[in-house]
């Protein structure tokens, strides 16, 4: 039987999961979580992962929740994705981690809070304030992007699809790959592997499909 992720279209960090699942040829099925339904706050789902959140990754008795934990399991399982040397290694998990503090979970939260909540109950000053501190983001990873192809080493790794995921999607959230061309030509290149997909194409749960 092959790994089931418990995710929705919408999510960005069950995106890289599901990127690094497929571009590492595992077998795995997607399993649709009803987020806008509040199918992660039921006691079914909390028994399952109790802080409530996607992606949720099922490898027979092994049960994994958040991205970085999912993406570091997928990397050692396979040995894919992960660096080339110990070095490496440690360079990949750097950028896990300042991609979970700087830049996924604001993109995500800006997200968020642009597209899938009305404009009348959005917080006031906080899209611009996390737009100011993504520019910031931004302009990390695209000066480092800047000598280089992959974010670490010479081959794509779990680094570069967890910094990525949130950057494909449609919906506007202040961010265009036109202003970083860096940030441009490694998403391309991402995009070019073999078995890339967009999220919506991955994932159930696009949202032209509840329209």
């Amino acid at each position: 039987m092959g790994m089931k992720l418990h995710c929705f279209g919408e999510s960005g960090n069950a995106y890289k999961c599901a990127l690094a699942l497929t571009l590492t040829g595992q077998d795995w099925q997607p399993v649709f979580v009803d987020f806008f339904s509040g199918e992660t706050r039921t006691p079914a789902f909390r028994a399952l992962n109790p802080m409530g959140e996607v992606p949720v990754m099922e490898d027979g008795d092994t049960i994994l929740t958040q991205s970085g934990v999912i993406l570091d399991y997928i990397s050692s399982k396979t040995g894919q994705l992960g660096g080339r040397s110990a070095a490496e290694r440690r360079e990949v998990l750097r950028w896990l981690f300042w991609d979970n503090h700087k830049l996924s979970t604001q993109v995500g939260t800006t997200r968020f809070l642009s597209n899938f909540i009305p404009e009348t109950k959005r917080p006031e000053g906080v899209i611009p304030f996390l737009q100011a501190r993504l520019k910031s983001a931004y302009t990390v990873l695209n000066d480092h992007l800047s000598t280089r192809q992959w974010i670490v080493g010479d081959a794509p790794t779990i680094a570069d699809l967890s910094c990525a995921s949130y950057l494909y999607y449609p919906e506007p959230f202040g961010f265009s790959r036109a202003d970083w061309p860096h940030m441009d030509r490694w998403l391309d290149g991402i995009s070019a592997l073999p078995g890339w997909k967009h999220p919506y194409d991955m994932m159930p749960g696009n949202p032209s499909q509840r329209a």
